[in-house]
């Protein structure tokens, strides 16, 4: 039997620091992009290792998408030397401030152009956190979708998934099409060679407009608006208590003041 070919997009994103550390806000409360470190954001790399490992089995393609400024394009270089056949970035002024939603809105637009048969998406971003966007937009594409996926296999026109619990795992199966959001536990990402940087940065990169996509610029206007930022007090020392019966007293007390108990 002949096994289907497989074509797989990843969602890509540009983050402030791909290290990890807080980004800095702007006085428009919006996270500032303009640092040197910004790249490729690490929570995607499994996502993209995977992609290139099923289509390696089976054949097919790689898409890698972001949507992003035009500076984005750097994390597009890392995903084609990843081993991504091809990438493509939504880049327009409207989309300065983009919610999770409207950036799910944006990326089922671009995902509908050409046929598919599995977006990878990482569970959440490094810098936004929300969670929210892989079952957004699996909702917008009509598909099903296997979430915290810490191990990913397609067998014919099935996927299937380990889903990370706090006791453990599910198995989870999906017909093709769908969307798997996948931990870092799916795929240990291999490390582009610098050849292989410097070829990517060679390739093109499609860049497409809201316009070319169909999308308004009502349909992408954040929703919500930020007005001011409290930092978070620091967090006072622990309560170290030696004896265990005074121990026990002790934590009786704190839950009952707490209205715990």
């Amino acid at each position: 039997m002949t096994t289907h070919e497989l074509h797989v997009v990843v969602l890509v994103k540009f983050v402030p620091n791909p290290a990890g550390a807080p980004p800095e806000i702007g006085p428009d409360f919006r996270l500032t992009r303009a640092e040197a470190t910004a790249g490729l954001d690490p929570s995607d790399e499994p996502g993209l290792e995977l992609a290139v490992r099923l289509v390696e089995e089976r054949g097919g393609s790689v898409t890698a998408l972001s949507v992003g400024p035009e500076r984005a394009t750097g994390a597009l270089w890392r995903a084609l030397a990843f081993g991504a056949e091809e990438a493509v970035l939504v880049v327009d002024d409207a989309l300065a401030g983009a919610d999770a939603l409207a950036t799910a809105r944006v990326l089922a637009a671009a995902i509908r152009r050409r046929p598919f048969d599995l977006v990878v998406a990482a569970v959440e971003s490094t810098d936004g956190g929300t969670g929210t966007l892989p079952v957004a937009l699996a909702e917008m594409l009509g598909l099903p979708a296997a979430t915290f996926a810490r191990r990913v296999e397609v067998e014919r026109e099935v996927v299937r998934v380990e889903r990370q619990t706090s006791t453990g795992y599910d198995v989870v199966e999906c017909p093709l099409p769908a969307l798997v959001s996948v931990t870092a536990a799916a795929a240990a990402p291999r490390y582009p060679s610098v050849p292989e940087l410097i070829q990517a940065k060679r390739r093109p990169i499609e860049r497409l407009s809201l316009a070319e996509l169909g999308v308004l610029e009502d349909d992408v206007r954040a929703s919500q608006r930020v007005t001011a930022i409290d930092i978070a007090p620091e967090k006072e020392p622990g309560e170290l208590v030696d004896d265990a019966e005074a121990a026990v007293g002790r934590i009786v007390g704190l839950l009952t003041a707490a209205k715990v108990l």
